[in-house]
C-alpha cells in the first residue's frame, strides 16, 4: 500500500494561497504533509515533476453522471473515471436523472453509490422543485441534511417567477446557492443551433440569445430583491455577460460559470449539420465568444465548468433535429483552457486554475480546490506543454460525443491523486484501489 507519495520539482500553482513556485510536495496517509524545497525522505512512490504543473485537484461544479435512469449514457463508475482522466478530484452532479434528485432518499442513493464506485469525490446537487416540474419547492432542508451542496432544475428554468423568488428566499436559510439554467422555452421553441447566419444558411431553426438573456435578467432582479445566492449556469451570450457584470457592480449576490466550448468554439462548428456541436445553450456567434473571453479575463465569469453531458452514439445520430444536446467534457476541459486561454496569454495560469479549483469549491462550500498542509491530498499533475490530437474513441467516458474530436490541443493530465491515492497514474486510469500503479 502506498502511504507516501513524493512529488519532486514541479511548479506548484495554488490560487487559494497565491502560491506559484517550483517546489516539492509530500503526501502521507492521504493528506498533504509537507510543501518545501528539496524534501528528502523514503517514499513508496516518487514522481519527477520537473517542467510539470502541480495544481489542486480540479473541481467541476456542473456535470451530468446520468445515474440513475440513463446508464447507457454514463454511470457514476465510468463518469468519475472520465473525470479523473481530466484532472478532476471533485464533481457536483446535476439532478436531471430519472428519478430526479429531489428527495433525501435520492441524495443518499447518489452518495452511497459514489462511496462504492466513484474514482473521485461526488457532490449531489438537489432539485429546486419536486420532479423538476417547476410547481412546488423541493424539501431544501432535507436535501442539504442528506448531503446536497446546491439546488438546480438544470435542463429547465423555473418558469414561474414566484416559485423562483421563493426558492432564492428559502435557500438563504440553508446557505445554498441556486444554480439557474436560464432558458425561456417559448423563445427557444424547437431551435437546434444559435439563431444567426449559420442557422439561416443551413435552414435550421435557431435559438436566439434572448432565450437565455430574458431569464438571466429576471433571475438577477429576483436575486436583488431577495438577497439570495444566484449562480448562473453555462453563460453563452454577450448580453448575459454584460448583465452579470453590471449586477456585480451593483453588489447583487450573483456568480456564474461558462464552459470550455463557449470560449473556444462558435456556431460555425455546426456547418455540415454537425450533431457533435449541438449543445444547450447553443454555440454562439464569434462576437459572443469574444464577450465570454472578456468576461473570463475581467472576472465577471467566476468559474469554468464542464457541463459534461455524455450521450450514447444513437442519441447523437446524424439527424441534427433529433440529436440530443450535449458535449462530453471532462477529458478535454483542462486542455481546451490551456490551449485557448493560457497559451494565448488571455489568462495567467493562476487565474485559469482558480476558475477550476477553489472558486467553484467556495461557491459550493466544499473542502476542495486547495493545496495546503493538513488537507486531503487531492492533486492533479499536468504537462502544460504536451500536445495531442483528441480521439473520442479513447475517451474513458461512455459518451464519445465531442466537437473536439480530431483537434490538436495542448496540456495533458498525467496524475490525478484523490485522498492520497492514484486515480490516474502516468495518464492511465489506476487499477484496483489506486495503490498498485507504480
Amino acid at each position: 500500500m502506498i502511504l507516501r507519495i513524493l512529488v519532486k520539482g514541479g511548479r506548484i500553482i495554488d490560487p487559494s494561497s497565491h502560491t506559484d513556485r517550483v517546489s516539492d510536495l509530500l503526501i502521507e496517509e492521504g493528506f498533504i504533509k509537507v510543501i518545501d524545497d528539496n524534501i528528502e525522505c523514503d517514499a513508496d512512490s516518487v514522481i519527477d515533476a520537473g517542467g510539470l504543473w502541480i495544481v489542486p485537484g480540479l473541481v467541476d461544479m456542473h456535470c451530468h453522471l446520468r445515474e440513475p435512469g440513463y446508464e447507457s449514457k454514463e454511470t457514476i463508475y465510468t463518469g468519475t473515471r472520465s473525470a479523473a482522466a481530466g484532472g478532476f478530484t471533485s464533481v457536483a452532479c446535476m439532478p436531471n436523472t430519472q428519478p430526479p434528485i429531489d428527495s433525501k432518499l435520492m441524495v443518499e442513493y447518489i452518495r452511497l453509490k459514489a462511496e462504492k464506485e466513484a474514482a473521485v469525490k461526488v457532490y449531489p446537487i438537489g432539485c429546486i422543485t419536486k420532479g423538476r416540474e417547476g410547481k412546488e419547492l423541493a424539501p431544501f432542508g432535507m436535501l442539504k441534511e442528506a448531503g446536497a451542496v446546491a439546488l438546480s432544475d438544470d435542463g429547465d428554468s423555473v418558469a414561474n417567477s414566484r416559485i423562483m423568488r421563493l426558492a432564492l428566499q428559502y435557500a438563504l436559510s440553508f446557505d445554498m446557492p441556486i444554480i439557474a439554467h436560464c432558458e425561456d422555452k417559448g423563445l427557444a421553441a424547437d431551435g437546434v443551433i444559435n439563431d444567426g447566419a449559420v442557422a439561416t444558411r443551413l435552414g435550421l431553426k435557431g435559438i436566439p440569445a434572448a432565450a437565455e438573456e430574458v431569464i438571466v435578467a429576471r433571475d438577477i432582479v429576483l436575486a436583488a430583491s431577495t438577497g439570495g445566492r444566484l449562480h448562473i449556469a453555462h453563460v453563452s451570450t454577450a448580453g448575459s455577460v454584460e448583465m452579470i457584470r453590471q449586477a456585480k457592480r451593483l453588489g447583487i449576490n450573483v456568480t456564474c460559470e461558462t464552459c470550455p466550448h463557449y470560449f473556444s468554439l462558435s456556431d460555425e462548428m455546426a456547418e455540415g449539420y454537425n450533431t457533435a456541436a449541438k449543445v444547450n445553450p447553443p454555440l454562439r456567434s464569434p462576437s459572443d465568444v469574444e464577450a465570454i473571453i472578456s468576461g473570463l479575463k475581467d472576472g465577471t465569469i467566476d468559474v469554468i465548468a464542464t457541463d459534461h453531458a455524455p450521450h450514447d452514439l444513437s442519441s447523437k445520430g446524424d439527424d441534427i433535429y433529433n440529436a440530443a444536446f450535449g458535449i462530453s467534457g471532462f477529458e478535454t476541459a483542462l486542455s481546451v483552457g490551456i490551449t485557448y486561454l493560457v497559451d494565448t496569454d488571455i489568462l495567467e495560469p493562476m487565474q485559469f486554475i482558480a476558475k477550476m479549483t477553489h472558486v467553484p469549491a467556495d461557491i459550493l462550500g466544499i473542502n476542495a480546490g486547495q493545496l495546503s498542509i493538513g488537507l486531503p491530498a487531492d492533486v492533479a499533475i499536468v504537462d502544460p506543454y504536451a500536445e495531442y490530437t483528441v480521439d473520442t474513441g479513447k475517451f474513458i467516458s461512455n459518451g464519445k460525443n465531442s466537437p473536439y474530436d480530431g483537434m490538436r490541443l495542448k496540456g495533458r493530465v498525467l496524475y490525478t491523486i484523490v485522498n492520497g491515492r492514484y486515480a490516474l497514474y502516468g495518464g492511465q486510469i489506476a487499477k484496483g484501489d489506486g495503490n498498485d500503479n507504480r
